[in-house]
């Protein structure tokens, strides 16, 4: 009787597959926004001959470090867990600039602009965009925000209904590339310009950053786990297992996703040749395939994209706070980063980006080693210094030329000097160096 009952409480404590399918969905559904739309199919037109290549490193950064940071958090058991391992301290100020910048800083003004600017070529001509980028743009923030009320009901919201209406509208875009294909109707794909006619597999690493997921992992975890507890899941073990087995669902869509939007750009490689915009490609190739109404298509993935990372943005950065500073409850602290969003989005893209970029560069490098020693948690908690050497060393020369990109580009830092600084890596020799000091470091302290 007694392993029946217990059997009955482990069985209660797992998800069905469809429903854990569901989970995957909508955590996919939250990844993927206005970026993770247009980088792929640029990538595939600019890279030319060298695509895969090119592909490949993309992949590392725009799908394989978000799966881990999504791993690295359920192991660790919060990100707050996760970074206080360097200093309670460092703990508050780096969570919080991380829910910044993916927050009101850059993604959630940027789902808004990048929504509306796709939508700007179906209206009439003459029409004001001020005006209507204003009324459209609260209207966005206002649906978003009402979504958002109910972070426990997103799976149903974003797993069941706008997630699978994404995939379909996608499927629509590259399977119409697939077949022009399969019929021989491809020009043959140029050489690679610039940034992947040298080094495309590093090229394409760091455009993986302007995804921002990995950021995004380390705090989508808080409503992944709400969602699973919602579906009567709570045993924190078996959370971790889920959340483990959601993060792969997400990263094998994504990977089908990504692969598919590269086709579509490498389909149009020598016709758009010098294309700077993927949000150009993709118009033009649903434009190719679909007519007029390709252009209705491409505003729908964007209005969907954008409108469920913005909800799920809101969600966990109005958690987040509410924790930290209880005496604004979620709901005032959803309001604000709705309100303040949607007044930086009608600045435009342009300035969004020019005011983030900075802060993006300064905390990607120490997200991805949070994220490595996350996943070697246990080896680095023997030598617990270790955490603290890395962070400080990839931290000043990750900050300092962000600060310089800033305010004097032209300037030469003493960082410029570092290995693969001029590829954009000059922090992986300090974090090497960092990790050595803090063995070392450990080692002695415990010798005392």
């Amino acid at each position: 009787m007694a392993r029946t009952v217990m059997d009955a409480r482990e069985e209660s404590q797992r998800l069905a597959p469809r429903q854990t399918l569901f989970v995957g969905v909508t955590l996919f559904s939250m990844f993927f926004g206005a970026g993770n739309l247009i980088l792929p199919p640029l990538l595939g037109v600019q890279a030319g001959t060298s695509v895969l290549p090119a592909f490949g490193g993309f992949l590392l950064t725009g799908v394989g470090l978000p799966v881990l940071g999504i791993v690295a958090v359920a192991l660790a058991g919060t990100v707050r867990e996760l970074v206080d391992r360097v200093h309670p301290v460092f703990s508050h100020i780096f969570v919080a600039a991380v829910y910044l910048a993916i927050g009101p800083c850059l993604a959630i003004p940027r789902t808004s602009s990048t929504a509306f600017e796709m939508l700007a070529p179906l209206l009439p001509e003459g029409t004001p965009l001020e005006t209507v980028r204003l009324v459209f743009s609260v209207a966005f923030f206002a649906v978003a925000y009402l979504l958002a009320m109910h972070p426990g009901r997103l799976t149903r919201f974003l797993g069941k209904i706008t997630g699978p209406a994404l995939i379909l509208l996608i499927i629509a875009v590259v399977g119409a590339a697939l077949a022009s294909f399969a019929h021989g109707g491809v020009a043959a794909a140029p050489a690679p310009s610039a940034p992947y006619d040298a080094n495309a597999p590093v090229q394409g690493f760091l455009t993986g950053y302007q995804t921002m997921d990995l950021l995004a992992s380390l705090t989508f975890g808080i409503v992944i786990a709400t969602n699973i507890n919602a579906l009567g899941v709570t045993e924190p073990g078996r959370v971790m297992r889920t959340v483990c087995v959601a993060g792969v669902i997400a990263g094998a869509l994504l990977v089908a996703v990504y692969g598919g939007l590269c086709l579509v750009g490498a389909e149009l490689s020598a016709p758009l040749a010098g294309a700077s915009n993927g949000a150009v490609v993709i118009t033009a190739s649903a434009t190719l395939h679909f007519g007029a109404v390709g252009t209705v298509v491409v505003a729908a993935i964007f209005l969907l994209a954008c409108l469920n990372v913005c909800t799920g943005l809101i969600s966990c950065c109005g958690t987040y706070f509410a924790e930290e500073l209880p005496r604004v409850p979620y709901r005032g602290w959803a309001a604000a980063f709705a309100v303040v969003s949607c007044i930086i989005s009608n600045f435009g893209l342009d300035a969004i980006l020019a005011f983030s970029v900075p802060l993006l560069n300064a905390l990607y490098p120490m997200a991805i080693c949070l994220v490595a020693m996350g996943m070697l948690h246990r080896a680095c908690d023997r030598v617990p210094l270790v955490w603290l050497f890395v962070i400080v060393f990839v931290g000043v020369v990750s900050a300092c030329p962000a600060v310089r990109d800033a305010f004097a580009p032209a300037a030469w830092l003493p960082f410029d000097a570092l290995p693969l600084a001029d590829m954009g890596l000059g922090w992986i020799a300090p974090a090497l160096v960092g990790a050595a000091v803090g063995v070392v470091a450990s080692k002695l302290c415990s010798a005392k």
